[in-house]
C-alpha cells in the first residue's frame, strides 16, 4: 500500500507506539540483551557514551545510557536498519514508555504483582523451553542467581505492563464517526490518495476427522489411571506429564504452568483449575486441544501454579481419508452446480468461525473479508495463488497450529480486487482505519505535550542536542 507522507507518519508512529505496548510475552525485552558495546548513530555529532551513566530522568524513573545500547542491540538482532534507527528517537522513545509508567501510578492504575509474577514465569518457561536449562538462560543474560534475574524481569515488565495500561485509557474508547472518516478521507488530495495493492476474498469448507468414541474413552481412562496412581500411590504427577503428556509447552517441565484469570488460556482449562483446592487432581475433561487433568500446586492470592497433562485421542488413518473424502464428494457437488460455495460451507464445514459467512476468511489485522496479496500469509497464499476465479481447490491436509487435530479444507478466492486507488465506498474500513489512527495519534500527542509540561523531566548535558519528536528539553 502506497501512502503519502502525512498518512505514512501517522501509521509509522502508532506502529511504534504499538510495538513497545505488546505483551511482555510476545516481545523480547530490549534492556535483557548481554550488554555489549556496539557503535551507534546518533542525530548529535559522535560522542563517546558512558555505559552506566544517566541519559534521562522522567518522573520516578531513570534511563541509563546502557539502556539506550541494549535496545539498539535488540532492535539490531531483530533484523531493524540501523539507518532507520537513532539513538536519540530510542532515547525519545524510552523516555515515552516511562512517562506513561509514571503517570499510570498517579492516577491509580493498579498492576498487581501476580499479574506480572505471572507474565514474568510465562517468559522464563519459554525460554527454559528454547535454550534447554535455567542456567543456560542465566548464562545468556549474564545474571549470578535465579532472583537476581526475576527481579530485573519482574521491574521490567511491571514498567511496560504500566505503560501498556496507560496507553490504552488515553486511547481505548476513541471511535470515529462515519461524518469523521468522510471528512479525514475528502482532507487529502486526490493525487496523493493512498494506493491499495490487489485483494482477494478466499472462502473455504473444513471437515475435520471424528474422532471415535473408542479413542476418546481410551484416552479419559489414560488419565484416570495417572490420577489414581498418583493420589492412592503417590506417584509424581510431574514424571507422569514428562512421560504421557503431549502438550509439547509444559511436557519437558512436567506439566508446569502459571497462570491467572488473565492467563490466554481456554475457557474449559481456566474454569476447571479455578474449581479446585491446593493439592487437588481435577477429573479428565474435554477442551479443543484433546482430554486433561490438572493438579493444583499452589495457589498464590489469584495466582495458581499448576501442573497438567494432556492426552489427545489417537486419529485413526480411516477417519481421515473418510474427511478427504467427505470433501471431495461436497468439492463435486459444488463443481456440478447441486450447491454453491456459500451453501456447501453452511451445510457441511466443520469450522464455525466461518460456515455461517460462507466459509468467508477474515483478515486477523483488521477483520476485513480481504487480503491484500502481499501482506497474505505465505502458507494461505500458495494455496490460492494458482486458483482461477470461483475454481474449487482440491482437498488440503492441514495442520492446526494450536494442536488440535488436523482437517481437511478446500478453498475458493470469491472475488478478486486489482490495485487501485482508495475509493471511499469501496474501501471504507480501511479508510476508517487510518482515520481513527488518526484520530488516536492526536490523542496521544496532546496527552504527551500536557503531561510533561507537568512532569518532573532531566536531560542531560550529552543527549540536550538530540531533535525530539517531544519537548522533553521543555523549551
Amino acid at each position: 500500500m502506497h501512502l503519502n507522507s502525512k498518512i505514512l507518519s501517522i501509521l509509522f508512529s502508532f506502529c511504534f507506539l504499538t510495538l513497545w505496548s505488546q505483551d511482555p510475552e510476545q516481545i523480547p525485552d530490549p534492556q535483557l540483551e548481554p550488554p555489549e558495546e556496539p557503535t551507534v548513530s546518533t542525530q548529535a555529532k559522535p560522542m563517546r557514551v558512558k555505559i552506566d551513566g544517566i541519559a534521562a530522568v522522567v518522573g520516578d524513573y531513570v534511563i541509563l545510557e546502557s539502556d539506550i545500547e541494549k535496545t539498539l542491540i535488540d532492535l539490531k538482532n531483530q533484523g531493524a536498519s540501523s539507518e532507520d534507527i537513532t539513538r536519540c528517537g530510542l532515547l525519545g522513545k524510552l523516555m515515552e514508555d516511562r512517562l506513561y509508567a509514571h503517570q499510570a501510578v498517579q492516577d491509580s492504575i493498579l498492576v498487581s504483582d501476580d499479574e506480572v509474577n505471572a507474565t514474568s514465569d510465562r517468559q522464563i518457561q519459554q525460554l527454559i523451553q528454547q535454550v534447554g536449562s535455567m542456567d543456560k538462560v542465566l548464562k545468556f543474560y549474564n545474571k549470578t542467581t535465579v532472583e537476581e534475574f526475576r527481579e530485573e524481569l519482574f521491574n521490567i515488565n511491571k514498567l511496560q505492563m504500566l505503560s501498556q495500561k496507560m496507553q490504552q485509557k488515553i486511547v481505548g474508547e476513541i471511535e470515529v464517526t462515519p461524518e469523521e472518516i468522510r471528512q479525514f478521507f475528502f482532507k487529502i488530495p486526490e493525487d496523493e490518495r493512498p494506493v491499495f495493492g490487489a485483494e482477494m476474498e478466499i472462502a473455504q469448507i473444513v471437515k475435520t476427522p471424528k474422532i471415535p468414541e473408542i479413542e476418546k474413552q481410551r484416552a479419559i481412562d489414560k488419565l484416570r489411571e495417572i490420577k489414581a496412581d498418583v493420589e492412592d500411590n503417590d506417584a509424581s504427577f510431574s514424571v507422569k506429564a514428562i512421560l504421557y503428556s503431549q502438550d509439547p509447552g509444559s511436557k519437558s517441565k512436567g506439566g508446569a504452568y502459571s497462570m491467572t484469570r488473565q492467563t490466554p488460556f481456554v475457557k474449559e482449562f481456566k474454569d476447571v483449575a479455578f474449581s479446585l483446592q491446593e493439592g487437588e487432581i481435577s477429573d479428565p475433561f474435554e477442551t479443543e486441544f484433546g482430554y486433561h487433568i490438572i493438579y493444583i500446586e499452589k495457589i498464590r492470592g489469584q495466582e495458581l501454579d499448576l501442573r497438567h497433562i494432556l492426552i489427545q485421542p489417537e486419529i485413526p488413518q480411516t477417519a481421515v481419508e473418510a474427511a478427504k473424502k467427505e470433501l471431495d464428494s461436497v468439492r463435486r457437488h459444488i463443481l456440478d452446480g447441486k450447491y454453491s460455495f456459500a451453501d456447501a460451507a453452511l451445510n457441511f464445514s466443520d469450522e464455525k468461525e466461518t460456515k455461517f459467512d460462507g466459509g468467508l476468511l477474515r483478515n486477523p489485522i483488521n477483520f476485513d473479508s480481504r487480503f491484500e496479496l502481499t501482506k497474505m500469509d505465505p502458507t494461505l497464499y500458495n494455496q490460492v495463488r494458482d486458483l482461477k476465479d470461483n475454481e474449487v481447490s482440491y482437498p488440503i491436509l492441514e495442520p492446526d497450529p494450536r494442536g488440535g487435530p488436523p482437517s481437511y479444507k478446500i478453498l475458493q478466492v470469491s472475488n478478486r480486487f486489482d490495485e487501485h486507488v482508495a475509493d471511499f465506498a469501496q474501501d471504507y474500513l480501511k479508510i476508517q482505519e487510518l482515520a481513527l489512527r488518526e484520530k488516536q495519534f492526536n490523542t496521544i500527542k496532546e496527552w504527551m505535550s500536557e503531561h510533561i509540561e507537568e512532569t518532573y523531566v532531566s536531560v542531560n548535558e550529552e543527549n540536550k542536542s538530540c531533535t525530539f519528536a517531544n519537548n522533553w528539553i521543555k523549551q
